[in-house]
């Protein structure tokens, strides 16, 4: 295999499900993006108790559609091979993240035989620029770890197990959101993610080095990225980019790129909004931070450089400076091989020691932020990365989450006791 100028492995092969399609002459749209062939865009009113939930469709000609959608039907005539239906479900049972991840099903079938049918949420979320994240009218801090779709001896040829495996453990971890990294994952773990209530955002591999001949990829990445997933509730934003600044200028060609990549997500999905991962040597006034909705920082200060009080200073002076914009906490992490250990830890040592240092005092200074919409632990597991040799390991990243996993009614990150297994 070929060494990767990016920071993590990428495979060759088939690394996800196959299936075999079979569908009459006048069938639901499939071609376009590999849609599913219906969308459901669910507007919830928490003071009525109550959701309009309106169902579109595509069909390869005009035809007769039947929507149903909690135990009501409407049957309508596609208009150019396009059909839409609104229904009212009064007593909504909300979509509740961890707490109550209930989910609807919507179907639409042709007189034929043909149908298509997805699960969807009514669920109403806000961020607010100094109180963070909000499910449903209520505070719900978005505390978790980022995934790559990767498994020890595996590589990213995940069965449906391993996702199973995963996900056990992120439950464990008491983490309420995952930021999936760094492109689109497979269809079975973000159906997992919306079964359990986790918040996910996701994003395209649009990472490290913007490149000008690249545009026309990075907007088909993104159109099917939405298209395919806009029906999942666990999903809450569309990320535009990962450090793209890291070996990249902020000139007129990247920023345009970024302003269309997000007029595209907006234009496919009123209801998300974008954001980015941004390096933590780009500067706080940069034109590429008016782009997107909302922000996040991937900070590393304590491991790759300076000291650790210096991510405490950064949010500190950026929430000062900007106290209107939403700021986040997309990456942090400190690397260790378990076979390290120290009674004196120090910055750069690999021990597992210094992991734990770290990881108290970023949960101390998380806790005292809550401004703060996500916080992401850089990385659930160790994780392929071929041009990596380092901390007794050659070919992975070995940060991850240190936490101890109680399964408590709050679910949420505790304080650390132990560490999880690295490499499951």
């Amino acid at each position: 295999m070929e060494k990767n100028t990016i920071d993590f492995t990428f495979y060759g092969g088939l690394y996800r499900m196959v299936n075999l399609i079979v569908v009459p002459e006048t069938h639901f749209e499939l071609d376009y993006c590999g849609t599913p062939g219906i969308k459901v865009t669910p507007q919830v009113d928490l003071e009525n108790h109550r959701a309009s939930v309106t169902v579109e469709a595509w069909v390869s000609a005009d035809h007769q559609v039947t929507f149903t959608v909690d135990g009501q039907s409407q049957t309508v005539l596609s208009v150019e091979k396009h059909a839409q239906a609104t229904f009212v479900i009064e007593n909504v049972h909300l979509w509740d993240g961890l707490n109550d991840p209930y989910l609807y099903t919507a179907r639409a079938s042709l007189t034929n035989g043909d149908e298509v049918s997805t699960r969807f949420e009514c669920r109403e979320f806000h961020i607010d620029p100094r109180n963070g994240f909000f499910l449903n009218g209520k505070s719900y801090p978005l505390r978790g770890v980022s995934r790559h779709q990767d498994f020890k001896d595996v590589g990213n040829a995940l069965t449906m197990e391993h996702h199973k495996k995963d996900m056990e453990i992120i439950l464990e971890l008491g983490a309420t959101t995952l930021r999936l990294a760094h492109y689109q994952h497979a269809q079975e773990f973000y159906d997992l993610c919306d079964e359990y209530g986790l918040i996910l955002c996701a994003e395209i591999p649009y990472v490290t080095m913007h490149m000008k001949n690249a545009r026309a990829n990075t907007m088909s990445q993104m159109e099917e990225l939405v298209v395919q997933n806009y029906n999942h509730p666990s999903i809450i934003t569309w990320g535009l980019s990962n450090e793209i600044t890291a070996a990249s200028a902020v000139d007129e060609d990247l920023l345009e790129n970024h302003t269309q990549l997000n007029d595209l997500c907006h234009k496919l999905d009123s209801t998300r909004p974008t954001t980015m991962a941004n390096v933590f040597m780009l500067e706080t006034d940069s034109p590429i931070l008016e782009i997107q909705d909302i922000n996040s920082y991937n900070l590393y200060f304590g491991w790759y450089l300076g000291e650790l009080e210096q991510t405490d200073e950064f949010f500190d002076e950026y929430h000062e400076k900007y106290p209107d914009r939403v700021i986040g906490f997309s990456e942090y992490g400190a690397d260790a091989n378990p076979q390290y250990q120290s009674a004196a830890p120090e910055k750069g040592d690999y021990t597992e020691s210094y992991q734990a240092l770290y990881h108290v005092h970023m949960l101390q200074m998380i806790e005292a932020r809550p401004y703060l919409w996500a916080t992401h632990v850089w990385n659930l597991f160790d994780f392929a990365a071929d041009g990596r040799d380092e901390g007794g390991k050659h070919g992975e990243k070995q940060k991850r989450p240190c936490y101890h996993g109680q399964k408590t009614e709050k679910r949420r990150l505790l304080s650390l006791q132990s560490c999880m297994e690295p490499d499951r």
